[in-house]
């Protein structure tokens, strides 16, 4: 479409900066007047077509145009005539031999005057000689070069240049290819290789707008095809093929174009914070999660076209560029299919009439592990099957039969069940996985799409049964191996998370929806009930875990009596594990390994020795102390000496601590000189999954406030924190922290803290200073603070309960309103979840009693208020 012709005027009568800038902005409203009025391909080519006419007018302005040495040329998408509202603006300037001092400031007055219209703009000046030098080393310069248009200038440089880079044996068609899906394949690593992550790049994740132009890339060196059309002539694309990839490409330049206006600038990245506004521009609606969710179901189903039609093609590609890849003889694997190379095809297409051998392809997948991919045509053929379903291919008798012979391979849910997911396989037999396919999770934790972290979960299920299983989860692998029905795990896997989205209970849900498949695929009674029962309590265990006292042995007999069978619990806790570490790559760590694995072996305990005759509290506290008393013994302490600390200590403080932690806190104390001076010691090495700080002191109740404050300078997360008392007026802090990536503090920082720590005891008075990080990452999430103030199961103790995002500070703000209302902590548990923080607090007024109404409105009120002012 042509420029209306305001731009026009506007263009050609500009003489000052501001002229310039005016023309522009006018631009820029129009783009975004139009963009709900025209094709989006319109609208980036009119850009193009202004960037053109400023170049070329810029160009006269500055007296270039009369160099006739000189050509102005663009590469990249704006070589393809295609600029997004806020694309970078890439152009080479091509000269026959270096240029005079007087050209290069010429050159350096035009570019400036590019920089101060805010253009993000990529230049360089180059002779033939220094392109295709350049183009020699770098795949991504050769590729800009291929999509190169003349603006203005000395054609005949430029046509030199042209006919070298398509005839150039430099980066001939093979050559050409290998790197483009090596750097394809390197782009899809660093997002995982999924491309349902909830905050995607349009471009660069698998089945975005690379892979589009890569196909096109590869077509345009080889078949010198300008666009995808001509593919078709080639016999490598079908007219609905065609029709297909054209839809898509529409569809994310829509995407990508909304997205650029939210923003304001270039941005590829559907971060939360502008999902809303875009999916409002695309016209999804103004319904907060609603349109969001509609929009990005939208997105990943397009990249999951893209990706597969991308895989089918560049397959094609390889077997006319580099025949001698694909001249592998094929090997039968039955009648119907035979293996060639890496890849599983079918013989006849007319094949898939019968509906099971779907699923007898991708058992062969299973067989045989060195197959990894399936043949293109076999890609093709499998596509044009699912279009033409009338229904889920669980109503087969013979599917049904098939899919179960899958789950119960030793390794179907291995390869073969990603390529089920990869290829629509899965979506086309359970019609709840269509329900999740793309779905959205609105939380703080959540890195993946619901089907995208299901599968993940499977993929980590299936790693307890490998060799790399054995040594990073030894308990699960152990549990595995001798699990008579695993298969009845995987099968709680894939419904865990499936009724997401519906509204409602999705764990009650999901456990009906089980109920009903495993009716159906005729599984018994008992087995159905303990996929439901999984199902169902599938949050449990890490609710358990993270958020209450493992070490109280009321805790344990609860859970136990909720689980009741170890056979319940060894499922239950493969589960969970697999759970948490599919759900975001960064959630997974040492200290929640270490609080699912106690909480298992406690349980397994509690369960062995019979509910009905739980381990006495007693019991457990002597056990702790003969071993811890044990270890000090060894050391060479005295046991008269051990005996006059630990009578200062409470009995809650045996239930708090494991001997490994009593031992180690204890081997200081004794060490002291003395002990009416506050200490702190930091562990050098990990302990229960994270370092260890204990401080002992005088209590005070502003210490807590002023603990928390210095870890949090030191840029250290709080994974838990126990505050006890001891009997004759002491205090003990026991935290347990992290670095920010999950990881144990490093020895150097750990002394860092523990000086800082010390500094904070001595010198009650000093402040404490450190930067705020107010991150507006999920602020259109709506995500508000919820704070809960309950009784305790004592009676003179309140409970108090915070979930709320993650700012750094937050625990320091916490405390600050204990502090001033005049709060005793007597205990706590710090959680953090993906960018959420769960807190729950046991504390007593100042006369050592549980909150009135009266104070719990107080407290109620001004940690909101505190919320409220850090989010302002």
């Amino acid at each position: 479409m042509a420029l209306p012709n305001k731009v026009k005027k506007l263009l050609s009568d500009a003489e000052q900066l501001s002229d310039y800038r005016d023309c522009s902005s006018y631009f820029y409203k129009w783009l975004h007047n139009e963009f709900s009025k025209q094709p989006v391909g319109n609208l980036i080519n009119a850009r193009a077509e202004f960037i053109d006419r400023l170049l070329i007018k810029l160009f006269h302005v500055y007296d270039l145009a009369h160099e006739p040495d000189l050509a102005l040329i663009a590469v990249g998408g704006y070589g393809r005539g295609e600029l997004h509202p806020y694309s970078d603006i890439d152009f080479l300037l091509l000269v026959t031999q270096q240029p005079s001092e007087n050209v290069c400031e010429k050159i350096g007055q035009f570019v400036t005057m590019l920089w101060d219209l805010n253009l993000e703009i990529g230049h360089s000046v180059r002779t033939i000689e220094q392109a295709i030098e350049q183009k020699r080393e770098d795949v991504t310069f050769a590729t800009s070069l291929l999509e190169s248009r003349l603006i203005f200038g000395n054609h005949i440089e430029f046509e030199k240049l042209k006919t070298f880079v398509l005839e150039t044996p430099v980066w001939g068609s093979s050559d050409f290819f290998v790197a483009k899906v090596q750097e394809q394949n390197l782009r899809h690593r660093k997002c995982h290789g999924t491309a349902y992550n909830l905050e995607p790049n349009i471009k660069e994740n698998p089945g975005g707008l690379r892979d589009l132009q890569t196909i096109i890339w590869v077509a345009k060196k080889h078949f010198r095809a300008e666009t995808l059309q001509e593919l078709i002539n080639h016999g490598y694309l079908t007219h609905e093929e065609f029709q297909e990839l054209s839809e898509c490409r529409e569809n994310l330049w829509n995407i990508r174009f909304a997205l650029h206006l939210a923003a304001e600038r270039s941005e590829n990245r559907l971060l939360f914070d502008h999902q809303p506004q875009a999916a409002e521009i695309l016209g999804f609606g103004s319904d907060g999660k609603a349109s969001v969710e509609r929009m990005m179901k939208r997105l990943f189903r397009i990249m999951s076209r893209v990706r597969e039609l991308n895989q089918m093609l560049l397959s094609y590609f390889e077997q006319s560029i580099s025949p001698q890849n694909s001249e592998n003889q094929a090997v039968e694997l039955d009648r119907n299919f035979e293996q060639i190379g890496h890849q599983i095809r079918v013989k006849d297409p007319s094949v898939f009439f019968r509906r099971d051998q779907l699923f007898v392809l991708f058992e062969h997948i299973a067989d045989n592990p060195e197959i990894t991919h399936i043949y293109p045509s076999t890609i093709r053929t499998i596509r044009q099957v699912r279009r033409r379903l009338l229904g889920d291919l669980q109503d087969y008798a013979a599917c049904r039969e098939a899919f179960l012979r899958l789950v119960k391979h030793p390794n179907g849910m291995g390869r073969a069940f990603t390529l089920m997911h990869k290829h629509g396989m899965l979506a086309a037999y359970l019609p709840q996985w269509r329900n999740i396919f793309g779905q959205m999770q609105f939380d703080l934790f959540h890195a993946y799409t619901v089907d995208e972290h299901t599968h993940k979960l499977i993929k980590n299920i299936y790693q307890y049964f490998d060799k790399t299983g054995i040594s990073e989860f030894p308990i699960c692998s152990e549990i595995v191996t001798r699990m008579d029905k695993p298969e009845l795990l995987y099968l709680a896997g894939i419904f865990h998370d499936i009724a997401k989205g519906r509204g409602g209970d999705h764990s009650e849900l999901g456990a009906v929806d089980a109920i009903a498949f495993a009716k159906l695929h005729g599984f018994s009674s008992a087995d159905a009930k303990l996929i439901a029962w999984l199902v169902s309590n599938h949050l449990l265990m890490s609710v358990t875990a993270q958020r209450k006292d493992i070490n109280d042995p009321g805790v344990i007999k609860d859970f136990a009596t909720r689980i009741k069978t170890e056979r319940q619990l060894d499922y239950l806790y493969c589960l969970t594990v697999a759970d948490i570490r599919a759900t975001n790559d960064n959630l997974w760590n040492d200290w929640k390994n270490t609080l699912l694995r106690e909480l298992y072996l406690h349980t397994q305990r509690a369960l062995r020795l019979g509910l009905e005759n739980p381990m006495d509290q007693r019991d457990q506290i002597r056990d702790k102390k003969h071993q811890a008393k044990q270890r000090l013994l060894n050391l060479g302490y005295q046991e008269e000496k051990i005996d006059l600390i630990w009578s200062r200590f409470k009995a809650n403080y045996y239930t708090a601590f494991s001997e490994q932690q009593i031992s180690w806190q204890s081997e200081h104390l004794l060490s002291s000189t003395d002990l009416s001076q506050p200490s702190v010691i930091v562990s050098n090495k990990a302990m229960h999954g994270g370092t260890q700080v204990f401080v002992y002191s005088p209590y005070s109740s502003v210490l807590f406030a002023r603990l928390v404050s210095v870890i949090g300078s030191k840029k250290a997360q709080i994974q838990h924190a126990q505050v006890l008392t001891t009997k004759d007026g002491y205090v003990l802090f026991s935290f347990v922290i992290l670095e920010v990536n999950g990881q144990p503090i490093a020895s150097g920082r750990a002394q860092s803290i523990k000086r800082g720590l010390e500094q904070a005891l001595n010198d009650p008075r000093k402040k404490i200073r450190f930067k705020k990080n107010r991150s507006q990452r999920f602020k259109d999430f709506n995500i508000k603070p919820k704070i809960i103030l309950r009784p305790h199961a004592r009676k003179d103790r309140s409970l108090i309960e915070i979930q709320a995002v993650d700012i750094q500070g937050l625990l320091t703000k916490i405390a600050e309103v204990f502090q001033a209302h005049l709060l005793h902590i007597h205990a706590a548990r710090i959680t953090t979840v993906g960018e959420r923080a769960e807190d729950f607090f046991v504390v007593s007024n100042n006369e050592y009693q549980a909150l009135t109404d009266e104070e719990q409105a107080k407290i109620h009120q001004a940690l909101r208020k505190k919320f409220n002012a850090e989010t302002e």
